[in-house]
């Protein structure tokens, strides 16, 4: 189940293009967020945890959205991705991915929806992950986790949306459309992580503070 949404939200997302067409982007990004919730709820079953958890995940869904809409005027310049990896960090891996894809289908409701929603939400959902599986409950240094920004931006985010963009919108993608996509995606991709970087290392360490005071004095959450 812990690796649940990983193999089974791709799976989701092509036979859904194929079979849906891109017209019917809502369904696919519902089904999206569902198989996004399985693990959470299997989770929330087995610990009955008490209401301050969903709370938490809500309001660093809603920092991050809001952050997306403040810098609104800065195209790729924007704190999204670091919140959802300082969210991933600081509650593991299934909430990670959780708060990485109702960001983007709930941010997407002021910036527009459309076929590329589906793929938005995979792609960080997974940078919120993997931050889970490589930070939580480890003791963090700034760098290594601006480090993991800056890739996850360019290799996670880019490395999925820049195909992305020629499976929606080429009936006949070729290799030479991919490299182009590659090509004329990375300077976005660098802007991104540029950015990703910036907000990680002003903001990682005075949220995570508050979020594991916040486990000292109420417990995990």
């Amino acid at each position: 189940m812990k690796y649940f949404p990983l193999i089974t939200i791709p799976l989701t997302i092509f036979a859904g293009i194929h079979l849906l067409g891109d017209r019917r982007f809502l369904i696919i990004a519902g089904l999206v967020l569902i198989q996004a919730m399985l693990p959470i709820i299997v989770l929330f079953e087995g610990r009955k945890p008490p209401a301050r958890v969903l709370v938490t995940m809500a309001t660093l869904c809603a920092i991050a959205v809001a952050g997306r809409i403040a810098f609104f005027m800065l195209p790729q310049f924007k704190p999204m991705l670091a919140l959802v990896i300082i969210s991933g960090t600081a509650l593991g891996k299934e909430k990670g991915f959780l708060i990485g894809a109702a960001t983007i289908i709930v941010s997407n409701m002021f910036f527009g929806q459309g076929p590329w929603t589906p793929w938005q939400m995979f792609a960080l959902g997974s940078i919120g992950y993997v931050a889970g599986v490589i930070f939580y409950e480890k003791k963090i240094r700034r760098i290594p986790l601006a480090i993991y920004g800056a890739l996850a931006a360019i290799i996670i985010y880019g490395g999925i949306m820049n195909p992305a963009s020629v499976l929606m919108f080429q009936p006949q993608p070729t290799a030479e459309m991919f490299i182009l996509a590659y090509a004329t995606g990375f300077p976005f991709d660098a802007v991104h992580a540029v950015a990703t970087v910036v907000f990680l290392l002003l903001t990682a360490r005075p949220m995570l503070e508050k979020i594991e005071r916040m486990k000292v004095k109420y417990g995990d959450v």
